[in-house]
């Protein structure tokens, strides 16, 4: 399996992935123009890279193997999450990497900030000495707002507290109990923090919501000398209106690490205010950072690659090992009854209902399994590469919504898996499955309501006849005139006399000649030939 390091990581991760034997490590000496790119990623199952590398869907689109890119650091925004996923491609960041080494820069230059640290060195470094120039102001009793309280807006938040401020933080996911442990008030709304503030550090991700959140709305808002802290991403400020609330004073001061535009153009305007601290995008700048954040998104892609084991994915859900090998005997299982379905379904589906009952309610994380059935189900589609990672955005783009339920009415078997297909609110097929002696021996075990036992392999050939004396020899005589063995066989009827369901597990599926002699016969009827 091939690997692509595209940018410089830790040398320490870099040798985790060469001491597995399973790997080719391709180290690329420098970052690479996309157009130079392309070829070399052309065999690669993983790329690895830190911030320079664009991971466009022209590259992921050149890498027909590629199965997951590894993010040293934390903001993915220099990968096409969008294409990864309709991809197939697992897209990893590491978050723990750098917390505390962005937090510390967030805090020293809330420092720099507040005491003018910057351009006093500047002052001392032209020679002069002028005191009255450089007065700042106590941290001690201010307020800071938290815009953001992931791993590193609550690092902050602690180091703010030890400094004697009052910490107030807003995050549409943050709860008051969480915020209590970290030692903040919780604010209802983001204008909370505006109108509370008198330093203001941002810490969230840039999505549609935060993109341009600090604009000349928000500053309007905000005490009058209102400083601002962004370690996190230049797109979340409105840049113009941040310099139109300098140059008015409505906004005191701001320290920022990152920006719209990387490298910050030399005519910015940013470069002229006097009272603006900028450094380079120094978040994960240092050396224990790059080190963790290298041999974490080693360890995190060795792990996927080897053993399905799922860490700090942004567009799969968090899979560990242990997890992995509870619902891994459902996987095959699923796809099954994904396929079976598919292939007996009389119309489009719109909805696909899957229970887990029985031992199954028990799994940590039944996503899995609901994703190996849409897997099965979606695999004669139209829909290309379909894999767990892009098959619910997949089933999805077609119309189908996936519902999930653990349920707790009796069973008859100890493991049940059941899934039911839809349209327009009517059923039109279901199917269930079990495991026979241990995990290693899933069968479908009810299929239209019917009991019936079928290995989960091969080709079946699958019929309704009339409970007549002789269809079972008549069927083996049948097949095995055309060389077609019979690996398993599964028999069941409504009543005496009455209509049966016979399933066949063939070793091959059976001639045409077979299928039109079966449909001959005024007691056979449904005749099908199903692939697993």
């Amino acid at each position: 399996m091939k690997i692509v390091v595209c940018d410089p990581i830790s040398s320490k991760g870099i040798a985790l992935l060469q001491q597995r034997p399973e790997f080719e490590v391709v180290v690329l000496p420098k970052r690479l123009p996309e157009p130079e790119l392309l070829p070399v990623v052309a065999d690669a199952v993983a790329l690895l890279v830190r911030s320079e590398t664009k991971v466009t869907r022209k590259v992921i689109e050149a890498a027909p193997k590629l199965r997951v890119v590894g993010r040293a650091g934390v903001g993915v925004d220099n990968v096409d999450i969008e294409a990864a996923t309709q991809h197939g491609t697992v897209v990893m960041n590491t978050p723990g990497g750098n917390t505390v080494t962005t937090a510390e820069l967030s805090f020293a230059m809330l420092l720099a900030l507040a005491r003018k640290v910057p351009q006093a060195h500047t002052s001392m470094a032209a020679g002069k000495w002028d005191r009255k120039l450089f007065q700042g102001t106590e941290l001690l009793g201010k307020t800071l707002g938290i815009l953001g309280m992931g791993r590193i807006g609550s690092e902050v938040a602690k180091r703010a507290r030890a400094f004697g401020m009052r910490v107030i933080a807003y995050d549409p996911y943050l709860t008051e109990d969480r915020a209590k442990a970290v030692g903040a008030e919780f604010a209802a709304s983001v204008d909370d923090v505006y109108l509370a503030a008198d330093f203001i550090t941002v810490h969230m991700p840039v999505t549609p919501e935060t993109k341009r959140m600090l604009n000349a709305a928000a500053f309007a808002k905000m005490k009058p000398g209102v400083r601002i802290v962004n370690c996190a991403r230049g797109e979340i400020i409105a840049e113009n209106d941040l310099i139109a609330a300098l140059e008015s004073g409505k906004v005191g001061g701001a320290a920022l690490d990152v920006y719209a535009v990387e490298p910050l153009p030399a005519e910015h305007p940013y470069r002229k205010q006097p009272n603006v601290v900028l450094t380079p995008h120094l978040g994960a700048s240092t050396k224990e950072a790059q080190e963790k954040c290298g041999i974490e998104v080693a360890e995190v892609v060795t792990a996927y690659l080897l053993t399905g084991e799922v860490r700090n994915a942004v567009n799969l859900p968090y899979l560990d090992a242990k997890t992995y090998e509870q619902v891994k005997p459902y996987l095959p299982l699923g796809v099954a009854l994904g396929k079976l379905l598919a292939q007996l379904s009389p119309a489009s589906a719109d909805r696909i209902y899957v229970t887990y009952g029985g031992h199954a309610r028990e799994l940590p994380n039944t996503d899995p399994v609901t994703r190996a059935v849409l897997q099965g189900f979606l695999a004669s589609s139209a829909i290309k590469d379909v894999n767990n990672v892009n098959v619910r955005a997949a089933a999805a783009s077609i119309g189908i919504t996936v519902e999930e339920k653990k349920s707790d009415e009796p069973v008859t078997f100890n493991e049940w898996l059941h899934v039911q297909v839809f349209n327009n609110g009517q059923k039109l097929i279901s199917a269930g499955g079990t495991f026979f002696g241990s995990p290693n021996n899933p069968r479908i075990v009810r299929l239209y309501s019917t009991p019936v036992e079928i290995p989960i392999s091969g080709t079946l050939l699958l019929l309704n006849n009339k409970d007549r004396p002789g269809i079972v020899g008549y069927l083996g005589t049948l097949l095995g005139k055309h060389k077609v063995n019979i690996a398993n066989m599964s028999l069941t009827r409504d009543t005496a006399g009455g209509l049966a369901l016979t399933v066949l597990n063939l070793d091959s599926a059976p001639p045409s000649a077979v299928l039109e002699e079966l449909q001959k016969d005024a007691d056979i009827s449904n005749v099908k030939v199903l692939k697993l």
